[in-house]
């Protein structure tokens, strides 16, 4: 007796049994997949706080070249430059400057900074959370499709129905948690660098502001 080898469905085969919805998720794993590779691009020590910046910024103000200062934060845009600018422009704006007036506006960019690079890979989490509700809304059409064969005409009931709307509904399931996993990995990852960063960050604009409270213009 001959028996019928196991035909593995090809990812196409995969994707039309999971119905329209997979080309939603397929969607969602390439916006995903852009979000890491740009928050791995961009979440860097070079465009937060680079070490050659410091050090610039360092002699610039020590010498008292608050405009020179002011240039170089316009010409190297980086999180830590738009914190000294700000205080710079307060500077410059109120020569009379208290030092707590300073650390006020300084605090308050560099608060806003590091609110946005945390805010940024919140679109990982929210992306975890999206990928599993639309595989759920596709398994509960598939159970639906698989229950509707049978329900409505159960003597002509035909099997490849019944076993396409369930196999419609794991599909769907799986590939929604496919999504969601590695977006929360990369979310929890990311979230640990960006503690790091935002450290570095502190770390190099309150050094700076103690050299323009003391100094001055």
């Amino acid at each position: 007796m001959e028996t019928v080898a196991a035909h593995a469905p090809t990812l196409a085969e995969i994707i039309r049994m999971g119905g329209s919805l997979m080309y939603v998720l397929a969607a969602l794993s390439i916006l995903g997949l852009a979000l890491i590779v740009y928050y791995a691009m961009v979440l860097r020590t070079r465009n937060v706080a680079p070490v050659s910046q410091v050090v610039r910024l360092r002699e610039l103000l020590k010498e008292r070249r608050g405009r020179d200062a002011r240039e170089y934060c316009a010409q190297v845009p980086t999180a830590l430059a738009a914190i000294v600018a700000s205080g710079l422009d307060f500077m410059k704006e109120n020569p009379a400057f208290k030092a707590s007036a300073l650390k006020e506006i300084m605090e308050s960019e560099g608060g806003r900074q590091a609110g946005r690079m945390q805010n940024m890979i919140h679109y990982l989490l929210d992306l975890s959370s999206i990928a599993p509700m639309v595989g759920l809304l596709g398994t509960v059409i598939g159970m639906l499709r698989a229950f509707n064969s049978v329900a409505f005409d159960v003597a002509k009931a035909r099997p490849m129905e019944l076993a396409g709307g369930v196999g419609q509904a794991l599909i769907t399931t799986v590939a929604g948690l496919m999504i969601a996993i590695p977006a929360l990995v990369a979310w929890a990852m990311f979230r640990g660098h960006v503690v790091k960063l935002v450290g570095r960050l502190e770390v190099a604009a309150a050094e700076l502001m103690a050299i323009m409270e003391n100094r001055g213009e």
